[in-house]
């Protein structure tokens, strides 16, 4: 239950080194979440050396609803997400890549069902992207990656890269958490036992910053958390609780 002043979701962006992208992102996201208000923003700056800190500061007076927080080096995108939803004081979560290239006007889709609550065990809304704006190597190297974790894990996402995602903090704060754990979210999240919608989102072309990864190296990283998220599969057992006693009156 929320009151009046208490945000209904947290929209959560990790940046490092995108002052570029602040201001633009800002200004979508209040135009897109405006009709859902009351909401936050939370952009997680991850160790930035560029002015992406002053840039955030610089809008706050304009958009009460903006706050940044701030790692001293960075981390990574997983740890950042978790530090913004650890931060959020809504009880629901929205995801967005901190470059811009995912359209801020997709948020509502994605957080609507958990605000109409009528999926009571829904525990992701993750985005997929169509029509990427990568480059050729890029989208290759998404593809090859994405067919092998699909069937492997069997988590029926065709791009869980994406950074749109929507889900509560409750459910995204039990799971394990290791870096890169936003890409196996699908996964992960129905491994305990909740239900998935997957919502075809756009994209944008990157316009400003350039990327954090490379082919190889996260060729190299996603093997071996492709590996430990399947040995998490394999090891879960959901209980099926058919009674529960009540507690002693007091």
């Amino acid at each position: 239950m929320t009151d009046a002043a208490t945000p209904r979701f947290a929209v959560v962006a990790p940046m490092l080194n995108e002052a570029e992208a602040v201001e633009p992102m800002v200004r979508e996201i209040a135009e897109a979440c405006a009709p859902l208000a009351p909401f936050e923003a939370i952009l997680v700056n991850d160790g930035s050396t560029d002015d992406t800190a002053a840039r955030i500061a610089a809008l706050r007076a304009e958009f009460p609803w903006l706050r940044e927080v701030r790692h001293a080096r960075p981390c990574g995108q997983s740890a950042a997400v978790r530090s913004g939803v650890l931060s959020a004081r809504a009880p629901i979560i929205c995801t967005i890549d901190g470059d811009n290239q995912n359209p801020p006007a997709e948020i509502p889709r994605l957080v609507r069902p958990f605000l109409e609550d009528h999926a009571p065990r829904l525990g992701l809304v993750a985005g997929q992207r169509i029509d990427r704006q990568d480059t050729g190597a890029r989208l290759l190297a998404s593809r090859l990656a994405n067919t092998l974790r699909a069937r492997i894990l069997g988590d029926d996402t065709r791009d869980s890269g994406c950074g749109l995602k929507a889900f509560p903090a409750e459910v995204f704060l039990a799971l394990p958490f290791f870096d890169h754990v936003h890409r196996y979210l699908p996964a992960l999240v129905r491994r305990e036992g909740w239900e998935i919608l997957r919502v075809d989102v756009t994209h944008r072309a990157r316009t400003a910053g350039r990327s954090k990864y490379t082919n190889l190296g996260r060729a190299l990283v996603g093997l071996t958390d492709l590996l430990g998220v399947w040995w998490l599969l394999r090891r879960r057992r959901l209980p099926e609780i058919v009674a529960t006693e009540p507690a002693d009156a007091p």
